[in-house]
């Protein structure tokens, strides 16, 4: 004979779920606080939060305030946040960053930008490639300038069928980069300038003699990935 399995839920009418709006009940407690499950989608979230770090507003502000110069230390003070959670943030973020599509037979300038991590003796370069009419960034990759490094950039540009490729003068790119759709002639590369600009102007840790300069590749990449595709 089969026993008949109840299970009582406490109908929560005040609270509507933060996703999706649908009926929630009561979920148990953490540290002495309610917590709620949808019986729709069946997340869970409390009511208020003590640490500031679990609002799910937190990922919009990090990005936010890492776009607008902000280093790692100033969003923890700013959002009453630990050091570390910010980092971990910003490294999960960028997991979930996909690049972006590239269009065929369009122009794109390539240039690459100096700076380092750790000390002023490692030195690193940023390379990526910026389409010309609209500004979009193709791709990027941060390693030492060598031809392997270069040629990561310009493979993908290459893929695409680009119809020209516009570079400074460094002798390495004549090595990757077929003749007939290489141009390294003066004011070709403005675009890409100003875009270093830019990052340097709004990226913290690229900032000339600041403080708060890189200590990690893997964060580099991950705040380079939000300020470009986010």
């Amino acid at each position: 004979m089969k026993e008949n399995i109840y299970k009582c839920y406490t109908i929560v009418g005040g609270n509507t779920c933060k996703h999706c709006n649908g009926t929630c009940i009561k979920h148990g407690k953490v540290n002495n606080c309610q917590r709620y499950k949808c019986k729709s989608c069946s997340k869970t979230f409390m009511s208020h939060y003590k640490n500031n770090g679990c609002l799910p507003q937190i990922n919009t502000s990090i990005v936010q305030l890492l776009k607008e110069g902000c280093g790692i230390r100033s969003i923890g003070r700013l959002l009453s946040i630990s050091n570390t959670t910010v980092l971990k943030r910003i490294i999960l973020i960028a997991k979930k960053i996909s690049k972006p599509v590239i269009s065929f037979n369009k122009t794109y300038e390539v240039d690459e930008m100096r700076t380092f991590y750790k000390s002023k003796t490692r030195l690193l370069w940023i390379v990526y490639a910026l389409r010309s009419d609209t500004k979009q960034i193709a791709d990027f990759v941060v390693g030492r300038r060598t031809i392997k490094t270069l040629k990561r950039v310009i493979d993908t540009v290459l893929l695409s069928g680009a119809e020209k490729i516009c570079t400074d003068k460094l002798h390495l790119y004549k090595y990757i980069i077929p003749e007939n759709i290489h141009q390294s002639k003066r004011y070709s590369t403005n675009n890409i300038e100003r875009k270093n600009l830019t990052l340097r102007t709004y990226l913290k840790r690229l900032s000339r003699r600041t403080i708060c300069f890189t200590k990690s590749v893997a964060v580099l990449i991950a705040c380079l990935k939000i300020y470009f595709w986010n």
